[in-house]
């Protein structure tokens, strides 16, 4: 299995994207309301993907993130 050897920005950026990930799932588990999620965890994902170069390259960025943590097989 390959594996990416991202940069301190292209890690930041996607350990970023997961956080929000985690944070918007944990968002719908809870009852009794729309999903909400805090306003600080988008912004350190969209900051950490500016900082990577990466904004409005979700195509890279996608790949980065698929190499560094790929689907777990069958």
């Amino acid at each position: 299995m390959p594996t990416a050897v991202l940069t301190d920005r292209e890690r930041t950026a996607v350990q970023a994207y997961l956080r929000l990930l985690h944070t918007v799932r944990a968002a719908f588990d809870v009852e009794g309301g729309p999903p909400l999620v805090p306003p600080t965890v988008l912004a350190e994902a969209e900051q950490a993907l500016e900082r990577a170069g990466l904004t409005g390259n979700e195509e890279e960025f996608f790949r980065l993130l698929e190499n560094w943590c790929p689907e777990p097989g069958p």
